[in-house]
């Protein structure tokens, strides 16, 4: 179906495609994945001809649809409905020439093109596409000039999607998506009748909705079979191969060159030396293993705080006085909770968030916050509140004071993230990746009691979003997620709150029996949104409160590993004045006892030292294997 020959392309003299060769068959399912900025986006346009190779070539069938979703969102006065029937652009041209066609041939060949390509039913399965993207039958009556951008960009897939391409190109089409638009995404392109190439970052959507992974690295492309999970350790044990096979050939090498050495010169082992001098010269050098190392994300942990910090009894919230947007909410928040937001765009989710953050007064019933109660409010709408023209350097020294050093300044640059060189970098020049870690490092300073993210993972590549979910398994204080990404949300979330019907409730299921619901499936008897009651637990929600019980246990494992270090540094830099105070020439002849008493406290604090390094070590291996356990 698809065949990229030997493709080279640069980009401001940057290359970032090398020969770089691959086929896709015809029906293949194929995630393209890659870091971001290796040029996953510049392969889509060569495919579709919007730009051109310094050589190579990209061929597939003459008369084979290449469909991708629009760069600018429709905005006309036209209906949803009919922007999305427009997009079969043969069935829409067949209908308009139906209207004027007088000769009765062309009238029949007309027809019947219309039956073979299921015009008449197309109405309803574009209705259908729109709904699953979030669409009602009210809303798809609208003109699509009344909806937002991130809801017109909707559109423009569902028109893609309706269109049928024999070739749907797809880049990172969840981010203007919510949890349950990219749930539906991910059915419905596992049941696509063609091609597909999905750029994402999203790891579930890439086990559950491909059956091939295209990887973008070192400027050349390679695929592999099955989802992300299988892609990666495939991925990971090749290199291991590799990296014993380079080991295996070094010390090959080292043992030739050694007899050579010794022997070279000698009459009886000079035609064995020139043998393997010639072997030597023969080894083809097997190339190192380089991966990109993906910078941390860390959190500040807030200082202690009795739960619950908050608590809401009958309350209600909205915009307009009495207008509520949510009700009768019933909900305590405490200090380690891990809490997802699940419902649709539009049900109050960033309403409800914007109630917990204070940055909304409830109208009606009770709330109170804890005093002193630090909250973090993260979403990508924020990132325009990013002063273009400082660097992140300039961020953090608005957030420090003119009291801190420039050393402490770019230290604390440093722990978010941005080297020496990317902290004076323009914000206006860094990629999506580093302003989303610069706000949520702006966000996080004080290191808040309540960290709320809304859509963090937008920007954020695979390997970055692993960094993220780190970062919140380690983070000590309480988490509330509004995210797409379902692989997130299972690794993080120990509660499911649904946001609908005007209030937000506990969704005692898991994210399976949700999808189950969106979907119109069976679900398990334990998926309602309602007061918590006693019911059978399936494996999934043990699964939540064993971590939530497992990271309790880390807070004063990782104090105790924290408390070793400190004192083994107080220990070491009393062993260094002491050493010093020992130093001084003459002491021992001028003051034989004064030196006696340091060199029995150096004594005593090797002997200290050696049981603080023993303290150390054995709370680091606990914190190791109960991380592990974590996972």
């Amino acid at each position: 179906m698809l065949h990229i020959n030997d493709l080279t392309y640069r980009i401001d003299g940057r290359l970032l495609l090398e020969k770089a060769t691959a086929a896709i068959p015809a029906g293949h399912k194929v995630g393209f994945v890659g870091r971001n900025g290796s040029g996953k986006t510049t392969l889509l346009r060569l495919i579709q001809g919007e730009i051109h190779a310094e050589s190579g070539s990209v061929s597939y069938p003459k008369r084979a649809k290449v469909g991708a979703v629009a760069q600018e969102a429709p905005s006309s006065a036209k209906s949803l409905l009919e922007t999305v029937l427009e997009a079969d652009k043969e069935r829409f041209d067949l209908l308009r020439e139906a209207e004027t066609a007088t000769d009765p041939a062309r009238i029949s060949e007309i027809q019947l093109r219309l039956t073979d390509i299921g015009a008449h039913s197309a109405p309803a399965r574009a209705a259908t596409i729109l709904n699953g993207l979030g669409f009602d039958t009210e809303a798809q009556a609208r003109p699509c000039s009344e909806f937002s951008g991130g809801w017109r960009m909707r559109v423009a897939l569902a028109a893609v999607l309706f269109a049928e391409p024999d070739l749907l190109l797809l880049d990172e089409p969840t981010n203007y998506l919510d949890l349950e638009g990219t749930i539906w995404l991910e059915s419905y392109l596992r049941t696509y009748p063609h091609t597909v190439l999905l750029v994402s970052h999203d790891r579930n959507l890439l086990n559950k909705a491909v059956d091939h992974i295209l990887h973008l690295e070192g400027k050349g492309l390679k695929i592999y079979g099955g989802g992300y999970d299988y892609f990666e350790r495939t991925r990971r044990m090749q290199q291991e191969l590799q990296m014993k096979m380079k080991a295996k050939q070094e010390a090959q090498r080292k043992h030739m060159e050694s007899f050579v050495e010794r022997f070279r010169y000698k009459a009886t082992k000079a035609k064995q030396a020139q043998s393997r001098l010639k072997a030597i010269a023969r080894l083809e050098p097997i190339a190192s293993v380089t991966e990109e190392r993906t910078i941390p994300i860390n959190f500040p942990n807030p200082s202690e705080m009795r739960s619950p910090i908050v608590r809401m009894e009958n309350t209600s919230v909205g915009y307009e006085p009495g207008k509520p947007i949510l009700c009768d909410i019933n909900l305590r928040i405490d200090m380690d909770d891990r809490i997802a937001l699940l419902g649709a765009n539009g049900n109050g989710k960033s309403t409800f968030a914007k109630l917990i953050a204070g940055r909304l007064e409830h109208m009606d019933g009770y709330l109170r916050r804890s005093k002193k109660l630090e909250i973090a409010y993260f979403a990508q709408h924020q990132l325009d509140e990013l002063n273009p023209e400082e660097t992140p350097y300039d961020h953090f020294r608005t957030l420090m004071g003119s009291e801190a050093t420039i050393a402490q300044v770019r230290a604390r640059a440093g722990a978010a993230g941005f080297s020496f060189e990317k902290a004076d970098v323009k914000v206006k020049l860094l990629s999506g990746g580093e302003k989303a870690r610069l706000l949520l490092a702006i966000a996080t300073f004080k290191g808040p009691h309540i960290l709320i993210l809304d859509e963090p993972t937008n920007h954020l590549d695979v390997d970055s979003r692993e960094a993220l979910i780190h970062a919140i398994n380690e983070y000590e204080g309480c988490v509330v997620l509004i995210s797409h990404d379902r692989h997130l949300v299972e690794t993080c979330a120990d509660r499911l709150w649904l946001v609908a019907d005007g209030t937000v409730k506990p969704y005692e299921g898991d994210l399976d029996d949700y999808q189950n619901l969106l979907l119109g499936r069976p679900s398990s008897p334990d998926a309602v949104a309602g007061p918590r009651r006693a019911k059978p637990v399936n494996e999934r929600q043990k699964a939540r409160r064993t971590t939530a019980e497992l990271r309790k246990v880390l807070i004063p494992m990782r104090e105790r590993v924290r408390a070793a270090e400190r004192l083994m540094t107080r220990l070491e830099e009393d062993q260094v004045k002491i050493e010093n105070a020992l130093a001084i020439p003459n002491i021992y002849n001028d003051q034989p006892e004064r030196a006696a008493r340091f060199a029995k406290k150096r004594a005593e604090l090797g002997r200290q030292l050696e049981d603080a390094e023993e303290e150390w070590l054995q709370a680091s291996e606990a914190l190791q294997e109960a991380e592990a356990e974590l996972g």
